[in-house]
């Protein structure tokens, strides 16, 4: 991960974004910065590149590590898709829970 400094001094954290995916059944993902939704179906993400979706069935993550931008999704993966629209941040779950 490279660091640089932004306008004010503080460090930045500079992410690279690559897709690695194995057989169709494992794919793990950096330069990922946020969650949007997940399901067995579906997993919305934001990466460094842009908002990505993981369509399949019995979707479920291995690893998730926002801090250093890696996530890695198993199951039976049918397309990974690049959206133009960014996926809508959903809050925490207490808030998402407390509507």
């Amino acid at each position: 991960m490279n660091n640089s400094l932004n306008d004010d001094g503080a460090k930045l954290r500079l992410r690279s974004h690559c897709v690695h995916m194995d057989n169709r059944g494992l794919v793990s993902i950096t330069g990922v910065t946020d969650v949007g939704c997940f399901n067995e179906s579906e997993a919305a993400l934001v990466t460094e590149c842009g908002a990505m979706v993981i369509e399949g069935s019995n979707l479920h993550i291995l690893k998730l590590d926002l801090e250093d931008g890696q996530v890695s999704v198993e199951g039976e993966i049918s397309a990974l898709v690049y959206e133009d629209e960014p996926v809508k941040p959903r809050g925490s779950l207490l808030s998402r829970l407390f509507r």
